[in-house]
């Protein structure tokens, strides 16, 4: 991202203690940004990133839900780009909280939507997950409808000129409350690692390339589009066991005596993970390190020239599916796992000291 974009930009971020808004918040430093707004609902959280940026005197933290609208209002004064993370992500406490989950993803994003037009925002990004892909349970079709209001917005903007785009990731590898994160606590404990299904694939992402494409979507975005970065893509049991490999002797055991126990798929669990659909693909487009899908509608959003730098190609032939990917070896992703610290960055966040 060229500095010039960001330079003397207010910039809002919700979700700020999230996994993707912290890493967010971290790169927003680098940037010559005028001012840096950071909110979240969660308020020892807010409270100790607070703490961590008293220094800095273009930072400012609010303790606040984007449930209410009046706060997320008043915060977005002024704001000239918003990042928008916050959301309920997780599958099963979804499915057992399904009206809250609507309040937050949905009528949350649409609180956002409302402060960014009435506010003048110019950018708006939404993150969203490979789960709003053929979702198969609450969030993930919370998080589609997301994606859906977020390019809708684009057209309902009544004289207003915010751009609004969503960015979809792929499995955030270490984040917080990710598989990375049980296999390391079973792992301390000597053992079993639990596998759901060896047949399983995955794409991975770290959490710096989570935040990378958010920043270049803002820069790219011309309104409505969804931005795919390009991953890697891995066996989960090779994650398992490479996890065993590189972490059992730091807790005093032998690999080969951590045991692997299959326990089958969770329900509306997919034995591969989709970043695109086939209906997808003909209004999607590759560029070097992403693709971009083309809003549905395109014919309606006339204002739109949707040209980016560094396109490959103008129409794709299938869509994005770790099982038709070819996965890395075993070593590589060995190798992968140490260079980008990802063990290291697991334990910190979860406290612990082999």
């Amino acid at each position: 991202m060229q500095d010039s974009f960001l330079k003397n930009k207010r910039v809002l971020v919700t979700g700020a203690c999230g996994t993707v808004g912290k890493e967010l918040v971290k790169k927003l430093l680098n940037y010559d940004i005028k001012e840096l707004r950071l909110l979240d609902n969660n308020e020892s959280a807010i409270f100790f990133l607070m703490e961590k940026y008293k220094d800095f005197r273009h930072i400012t933290c609010f303790l606040g839900d984007i449930r209410d609208r009046e706060k997320v209002f008043r915060v977005a004064k002024g704001i000239d780009i918003i990042f928008h993370c916050a959301a309920y992500k997780h599958v099963i406490l979804s499915e057992y909280n399904p009206f809250d989950v609507i309040q937050t993803n949905l009528i949350g994003t649409q609180n956002v939507i409302l402060a960014a037009m009435n506010c003048g925002v110019k950018v708006v990004i939404n993150t969203s997950t490979d789960k709003a892909v053929n979702p198969t349970n609450v969030m993930g079709a919370t998080k589609l409808l997301s994606e859906k209001l977020i390019t809708a917005a684009n057209v309902a903007l009544y004289g207003h000129n915010t751009i609004f785009s969503s960015v979809r990731f792929g499995n955030v590898i270490g984040s917080r409350g990710s598989v990375m994160q049980v296999f390391v606590k079973q792992i301390k404990e000597g053992g079993p690692v639990t596998l759901t299904d060896p047949r399983m694939t995955r794409f991975i992402m770290t959490i710096d390339e989570a935040a990378e494409l958010v920043l270049k979507s803002a820069e790219l975005a011309k309104g409505g589009e969804v931005f795919v970065t390009k991953m890697e893509v891995i066996k989960i049991s090779d994650l398992a066991r490479a996890t065993i490999d590189l972490l059992a002797p730091r807790f005093g055991y032998t690999p080969e005596n951590i045991k692997i126990v299959e326990i089958g798929a969770k329900p509306g669990e997919k034995l591969y993970e989709e970043l695109m659909t086939q209906e997808e693909v003909k209004r999607s487009l590759e560029l070097k390190d992403m693709f971009v899908i083309l809003p549905a509608f395109k014919n309606i959003y006339a204002k739109a020239d949707y040209t980016y730098p560094e396109m490959i190609k103008e129409c794709l032939e299938r869509p994005y599916i770790s099982s038709e990917e070819e996965p890395m070896v075993y070593e590589k992703l060995k190798e992968y796992l140490a260079s980008k610290k990802i063990l290291t960055h697991v334990m910190e966040e979860m406290e612990i000291t082999p």
